[in-house]
């Protein structure tokens, strides 16, 4: 009875400072003062835990500002260095490694190309491997500062997924468009990565990460509905339901892409046919200039091919007249994301849709005022009328980014305790606690 009373304790403890954090973290600085209203703690509650987080170098001072007639207020904010994160995207064309502080401030980063080996899995193992360390390196970071390492990937993640040698079980990837088949990723990454072992890794669908960041600091923040479509080379989106810090929030990962735009059309990559990936992707769009005889160099990649494309269609002043091949081409593109973005809206009721990924920030601007049109022709009047379409505002990194939030998140639920030293399972445990088992150790 007395140990799972010294639990509950430790729980409710440990709820608090996630409340404080959460809430400094998304909507400070914030005084004391405020801190009560906002968390629903006592002041007492809160001074005790502003007290136990500022000696954990989790908070620091923000300025003061004037109080109706009495003393000045003292603005805190969750402080920067007070740990490290790393945003890592598989992506369609390279895989991009980023390391941020707590503000998520890019303190370095590094990139592999792979078009010329592809999503073979262990290049893609070394390349995170080589990338972490290069990234620590560069910034001259200390491994053991790090909360944990996100990475988005495509495709579908089974998160328990078989038992490994160490015991542990870890996310398994299902990648069929990239050729991936149940792929042990994380713990594949576990082995070669040169981190201390207690760091946890978090291994995501990369819309899902690209959703949560434009959620948290892009053109979803205080929506209670979102869609957020990335278009690559392949195509994907995610939906997200609920507030920033609301406990019951949901948000999904959607294989949008192989949703069915065209019967009898198309052969996507995955195999099926009239899939919106085999109208609407980089990849495709290549290859579907290539067969209009949009004039391309054999070995153009994907970015080439679509900028090459958009030039065609939209030469501007002064130059060729537009080609009609290309703008029917990307005409079709605009009907089939419509249509697809329709089923979204008739499906999830979204007030905002996004378009982010690399190739969506291309041909978006374009585009966007098409593709609004063809989604309201398919949707629901009244769903649509209540949704807006909008680019994303992140720009092309926000996968990565979203993918740091993915440790930063649990970080800020843990109420910033790090995890043991048994590993990333073990139970978490704060600073404070730390020097509470030191003393008792040295007592007996």
């Amino acid at each position: 009875m007395a140990e799972r009373n010294r639990r509950t304790v430790r729980d409710l403890r440990r709820g608090n400072r996630a409340r404080v954090l959460q809430r400094l973290y998304f909507d400070g600085p914030l005084s004391r003062q405020e801190l009560g209203p906002v968390t629903g703690l006592s002041s007492g509650s809160v001074s005790n835990v502003v007290a136990e987080l500022s000696a954990e170098g989790l908070l620091e001072e923000a300025g003061v500002v004037d109080s109706d007639g009495g003393r000045p207020r003292t603005l805190l904010r969750v402080a920067p260095d007070g740990g490290l994160l790393v945003g890592i995207d598989i992506g369609e064309t390279r895989v991009r490694v980023e390391l941020f502080d707590l503000s998520l401030t890019e303190l370095a980063r590094t990139e592999r190309l792979l078009a010329q080996h592809g999503y073979d899995v262990d290049r893609i193992v070394a390349h995170v491997r080589t990338g972490v360390a290069d990234v620590l390196r560069d910034a001259g970071a200390d491994p053991r500062r790090l909360l944990g390492i996100g990475i988005g990937v495509p495709g579908i993640i089974e998160r328990d997924g078989p038992e490994g040698p160490d015991g542990t079980r870890g996310a398994v990837v299902h990648g069929q468009t990239i050729g991936w088949r149940a792929v042990p990723f994380e713990q594949l990454l576990r082995e070669a990565v040169d981190v201390p072992p207690e760091v946890p890794l978090f291994i995501d669908n990369g819309a899902k990460t690209l959703g949560q960041a434009e959620m948290w600091f892009g053109g979803g923040r205080g929506a209670g509905a979102a869609a957020i479509a990335l278009i690559g080379s392949g195509v994907g989106a995610c939906v997200d339901h609920g507030d920033i810090l609301d406990e019951d929030r949901t948000r999904l990962a959607l294989e949008w892409g192989h949703t069915t735009v065209q019967l009898r059309g198309r052969r996507c990559r995955c195999g099926s046919i009239g899939c919106l990936e085999a109208y609407a992707g980089a990849e495709a769009l290549r290859e579907r200039w290539r067969e209009a005889g949009g004039p391309l160099p054999e070995d153009a990649d994907d970015e080439t091919a679509l900028a090459a494309l958009l030039a065609a269609a939209y030469p501007g002043h002064g130059g060729p007249a537009p080609d009609p091949v290309a703008l029917s081409l990307l005409d079709e593109t605009a009907e089939c994301l419509g249509a697809a973005l329709a089923d979204l809206i008739n499906l999830f009721l979204p007030e905002r849709i996004l378009i982010g990924g690399w190739a969506g920030l291309l041909i978006g601007p374009r585009l966007l005022p098409d593709i609004r049109r063809y989604a309201n022709e398919y949707a629901l009047r009244h769903a649509a009328a209540r949704t807006t379409i909008e680019m994303g505002r992140l720009g092309p990194d926000a996968v990565t980014v979203g993918a740091a939030t993915l440790p930063l998140a649990d970080f800020l639920t843990r109420g910033g305790s790090r995890p043991g030293p048994g590993g990333a399972g073990a139970p978490p445990r704060t600073a404070v606690e730390a020097v509470r088992e030191r003393h008792r150790t040295s007592m007996n």
